[in-house]
């Protein structure tokens, strides 16, 4: 991955640093850019919540040759992975790659690695566009996920995504406010229960709502009907000074595990890191920033050997824990006080 690192640090520069941890410090306030909103607190916690997290290594047992694969809504993938919906080459990474190129690199790069590229919205339009036309290349292997815009654009993205042969959507519900989008002229908004799930029983596909932080926005979710939820702060990008990810993962998961599939981003840097997520409660891991970079860095090539590290980092701690398969990582490979 060096070399891919490198060209990155190149293409992206003035936008992300490609530090050698990706901790949330160089970058605190770039927003447009790479980095977290404000002090950059909430996308800081991210990273700190995970690290925080010691594993209880266990060796006397037969595991070998770990299973990675899971079936998730509906979906066989060889690993608990998918790459989180990212946009806006041109104002948040440097513009040195076409958004086109960099979407193409995720959905393709996900797609030979048996895993799933999520797609972003954003302004101008052909951030959605573009990733609609890299899903419908893909023949629908992709998740698109749409911001919560006013209704009637909201509805006309939906039958877009349903137009691209998709059959998984999602909104990221934890954009509401973003402040670039109303400079724009083009403010989200959040939405009530009700709402909600009309807008869910209109899309009639798989649907997934991104930005869950809380017990009671689990179970708003679930009676609106989502088939799955994202534990996820917006990579600290929308509010400062919100907890990790990984620290309130295990009470949402208490409350709604086995009613909604879970999936849980922000921080996510390594195999162990997705283990970890795996062992609070989540399904699967979403991971962000670190696919942009794979991205810009080496495109397709470059994703695909990404996705391979992350999957020797994750079979070797599934070794090191005793661990069969990720689709039953029990909660004991944590160490406890």
């Amino acid at each position: 991955m060096k070399e891919t690192y490198d060209t990155a640090r190149k293409l992206m520069k003035g936008y992300c640093r490609v530090c050698p941890e990706c901790n949330g410090n160089a970058c605190a306030g770039e927003v447009p850019g790479m980095g977290g909103l404000g002090t950059a607190t909430s996308f800081k916690e991210n990273v700190t919540a995970l690290g925080k997290i010691r594993f209880n290594m266990r060796l006397i047992h037969d595991v070998t040759e770990p299973d990675m694969s899971i079936s998730l809504l509906g979906r066989q993938m060889t690993l608990p992975l998918m790459a989180a919906p990212i946009g806006g080459v041109s104002f948040n990474m440097g513009g040195q790659m076409s958004e086109e190129d960099y979407i193409r690199a995720i959905v393709r790069g996900c797609k030979e690695k048996g895993i799933i590229g999520c797609t972003g919205d954003g302004v101008p339009d052909f951030i959605h566009e573009t990733g609609l036309k890299e899903i419908k290349a893909a023949h629908g292997h992709g998740i698109p996920f749409i911001k919560p815009w006013e209704d009637r654009e909201l509805l006309e993205k939906i039958q877009k995504v349903r137009d691209a042969g998709a059959d998984i959507m999602g909104i990221d519900i934890d954009a509401a406010g973003l402040i670039t989008l109303k400079k724009m002229g083009r403010p989200v908004f959040p939405r009530g229960i009700e709402k909600l799930g009309k807008i869910i029983q209109k899309a009639a596909m798989k649907f997934i709502l991104k930005g869950v932080m809380t017990v009671q926005d689990a179970n708003a979710a679930l009676e609106a009907g989502a088939d799955a939820i994202v534990v996820s702060n917006h990579g600290g990008r929308v509010l400062d000074h919100l907890p990790g990810t990984a620290s309130v993962l295990g009470a949402i998961c208490d409350a709604v595990k086995g009613q909604v599939t879970i999936l849980a981003d922000g921080g996510v840097r390594s195999g162990g890191d997705v283990l970890k997520l795996l062992a609070l409660g989540a399904d699967a891991v979403m991971i962000g920033r670190p696919f942009s970079v794979a991205a810009v860095g080496g495109g397709q090539a470059g994703v695909e050997s990404y996705i391979d590290k992350i999957k020797t980092e994750l079979e070797q701690a599934m070794v090191l824990t005793g661990v069969k398969a990720v689709s039953q990582v029990p909660g004991n490979i944590i160490f406890r006080v």
